[in-house]
């Protein structure tokens, strides 16, 4: 699957070494002016840095509009855009061709469809995400005419002096959902954004509110007690269930947080394997992150806001 969402919908194509990179976005209402310099902002903060741990791969990701849009105003028809790879050094991944790196998507790619891209990971790179990150941009401006704003926090360990990567956690807040959003059973809000979340590249854990944490207290200490001084907008005291409560939005701030791996491959000798089982000490070429987490935030604040926008959409609160 390379779309996601009900109404609105995004789908995703391109290889982290093809051509480009490149999304059409379905659903979107007519009407809405876009501030491109908001989703050129979202871009530049998921290039990140490399003093932050960031590749040093340097795209321009220079957005081409190509349908849709009619002087910057959303036309109610498919917006299709493309970000052109400029930057990519496939020679680096020549060595990748008949081996699997350890914990990528090497291995598993190739038996799902009999053959894979090796150029820098393919489908299965991170590069991916730049589409994610333009349509959750138009996605959160359309969030923004309801007041719904979202936003993230990154914790990462302490990890002084040494030559490895490592992971972190970003924690995101999404204010001014109203009650009511959401449905019960398969398609609750929290599962899709669970869902959302852990199609993420890198994710590895997902929980609401309290999360795992809620294990160790009673009933009594996690159910959320209702405020009569500011019910219904804000109806309870605290938000140990991050906001959703069987399924459906409660009027608190939707919190969550999502854990995300070190990165996997390495510079300098890893112990890759062939088809054949056989090991080989390779020294990994390519420009990776040290951490990819701090750039992971707004891709994460992008698939909340799509998951957002479709849910208000079908609901036809937008």
């Amino acid at each position: 699957m390379n779309t996601i969402g009900t109404l609105f919908r995004l789908t995703t194509f391109g290889e982290s070494h093809g051509e480009a990179i490149g999304g059409v976005i379905d659903g979107c209402p007519s009407g809405v002016p876009l501030d491109f310099a908001k989703i050129e902002h979202d871009l530049h903060r998921r290039q990140g840095a490399p003093s932050q741990g960031a590749t040093a791969r340097r795209e321009t990701n220079h957005v081409e509009w190509l349908s849709g849009l009619l002087d910057g105003v959303t036309l109610g028809t498919p917006i299709a855009f493309i970000v052109r790879n400029t930057d990519a050094r496939t020679s680096d991944y020549q060595a990748l061709q008949s081996c699997y790196r350890p914990g990528h998507a090497d291995f598993t790619y190739e038996h799902r469809f009999g053959l894979r891209d090796w150029r820098g990971g393919g489908r299965a790179s991170a590069r991916e995400t730049v589409s994610r990150v333009i349509a959750g941009s138009v996605a959160r401006q359309l969030l923004q005419q309801k007041a719904i704003a979202i936003t993230s926090e990154v914790a990462l360990p302490k990890m002084d002096a040494i030559d490895d990567s490592y992971g972190g956690i970003v924690e995101c807040t999404i204010a001014g959902v109203p009650a009511g959003v959401g449905t019960p059973v398969f398609a609750r809000l929290n599962a899709l954004l669970a869902a959302a979340m852990m199609s993420i590249p890198s994710a590895i854990g997902f929980e609401m509110g309290c999360g795992f944490s809620s294990t160790q207290m009673t009933g009594r200490q996690f159910a959320d007690a209702w405020q009569c001084e500011t019910f219904p907008q804000q109806p309870c005291s605290s938000n140990h269930c991050g906001g959703v409560q069987g399924g459906i939005s409660n009027g608190m701030p939707i919190v969550f947080r999502v854990a995300f791996h070190p990165v996997v491959t390495q510079p300098g000798g890893m112990e890759c394997i062939d088809c054949n089982g056989r090991l080989h000490s390779i020294v990994i070429g390519g420009r990776h992150d040290r951490s990819h987490v701090p750039r992971t935030a707004v891709i994460v604040e992008s698939m909340a806001a799509l998951i957002l926008a479709d849910a208000l959409i079908q609901q036809g609160l937008i």
